[in-house]
């Protein structure tokens, strides 16, 4: 690869959000940790979801260059933030990486947005996925209890309250080292379950076929591209590789290479043994696919029941990642750096406004119970230009590659081949989050797919 232009010396002026909330006192495995809680969630019970809009051969196929142009995309970026470190700009945040690299102020407000976008949309997600989780095992324990979903949620958005106030990033490592072995652990036995529903005397029939208008079709591939973008991305791996202790160069790599072992591991399984057995009938949540409104359970009721729990706890974990950016930029503002992070000063505003963000979360999952639709559309308004399109533009504009070369070309055709899969899964998730609106009533307790 080309060798970078020098760059001036220049030090981010230090502030609270960078001294409290992103503290550089991480080691490479701690950045696998929160790579794959950032990544590696729930989402990936949606797989075989997305894999009934493409079918078997291109779900296949979507899926590994999602995960190969993921992997490249975020080795690039790991790459230039080791040059702008090396070059005494050390970046800790992606809207004043982007910003400095391009040479553009707008690109520092877009970044932010779309940053917004993403932290907001997967906050509302998780708490919704939540609040569902706690519902199943309610209607299974007691099924004409009064209690609504929205009553799981107000539960969830509580704990998440409490939660908030870890003070930094860094403070997460255990949680995340927590939710790696949860997100493996109901892997594997949400794998088992339908392999034991497919293999079972009351096994669903099996279809693949795909839906009969073209212009249907087209539309629900380009939403799975949507809610697959959603799946691998993450938005926030410069804030991750913020909290590396200096020098952070190549312990980026490690932790990515952690990060997509576990990848390879759950997403495959995943989608393939859902799939395998509900066909063009998956559940946006495979779990309710097993655990179905009429008949009985398609699995032994501990295994889901452990599996939920697992979901449930890994939740908190990828709630709290995604609101990292979020008070990053509250404490920039309201924390006072001269002070201790525990003081009066710092403690008030922090608890006051880390409360009010996690219960506007609530509010929303409440009101919106559209889980798949979310997916779809943060995927492809938030993931897919901060994921697939942005890496390979700075890049290009770091390290210069002459546009001879196949690494200028590879980066340009991945931003463009994305930027139109984008455009149009952004049309497409939106198209089907209205027509769904017609399917649900403020504060209902029947999460749409």
């Amino acid at each position: 690869m080309a060798e970078p232009p020098k760059s001036d010396n220049r030090r981010d002026e230090e502030d609270a959000g960078a001294a409290f909330v992103l503290q550089s006192k991480g080691q490479w495995w701690h950045a696998g940790f929160h790579l794959t809680t950032a990544i590696v969630g729930p989402t990936i019970l949606t797989l075989p979801y997305a894999f009934r809009g493409l079918g078997w051969g291109l779900g296949f196929l979507c899926l590994t260059v999602m995960g190969l142009v993921t992997f490249y995309s975020y080795y690039l970026m790991s790459k230039v933030l080791d040059h702008c470190e090396k070059s005494g700009r050390r970046h800790i945040r992606f809207r004043e990486l982007a910003a400095d690299v391009l040479g553009s102020g707008w690109m520092f407000y877009f970044v932010i947005f779309i940053q917004t976008a993403i932290n907001t949309g997967v906050g509302v997600g998780a708490i919704l996925l939540a609040g569902e989780c706690l519902e199943i095992m309610y209607s299974n324990i007691s099924p004409h209890g009064p209690l609504k979903l929205y009553h799981f949620i107000a539960m969830v958005t509580v704990v998440m309250i409490v939660l908030s106030q870890l003070p930094s990033f860094h403070s997460l490592r255990h949680i995340n080292l927590c939710s790696l072995l949860f997100a493996l652990g109901y892997t594997i036995l949400v794998v088992g379950a339908c392999i034991h529903a497919g293999t079972s005397e009351n096994a669903p029939p099996r279809d693949y076929s795909l839906e009969p208008k073209k212009s249907a079709r087209a539309f629900s591939a380009f939403t799975s591209l949507s809610i697959m973008a959603a799946i691998f991305g993450n938005g926030i791996l410069p804030e991750i590789q913020a909290t590396l202790a200096p020098p952070a160069t190549g312990k980026m790599v490690k932790g990515l290479l952690m990060c997509y072992g576990v990848i390879f591991v759950t997403f495959y399984s995943a989608a393939v043994s859902g799939y395998w057995v509900f066909g063009n009938k998956s559940n946006s949540n495979i779990l309710k696919s097993l655990l179905p409104d009429i008949g009985p359970s398609l699995a032994p009721t501990w295994v889901l029941g452990l599996a939920i729990i697992f979901v449930l706890l890994q939740l908190f974990a990828i709630g709290l990642v995604y609101s990292q950016v979020a008070y990053e930029i509250m404490e920039k503002k309201s924390a006072d750096v001269r002070q201790g992070m525990f003081s009066k000063r710092n403690l008030i505003p922090r608890i006051i406004l880390r409360t009010i963000y996690m219960i506007f979360c609530g509010f929303m999952a409440a009101m919106l119970p559209f889980f798949g639709d979310i997916n779809g559309v943060v995927g492809a308004i938030g993931f897919i230009p901060l994921d697939f399109v942005l890496p390979m533009l700075l890049y290009n504009m770091t390290y210069k590659p002459p546009k001879s070369s196949l690494t200028y070309w590879i980066n340009v055709s991945i931003m463009v081949i994305f930027t139109g899969a984008g455009i149009m899964g952004a049309f497409s998730s939106i198209r089907k989050l209205v027509l769904d609106a017609n399917q649900f009533k403020l504060f209902s307790s029947d999460v749409v797919d």
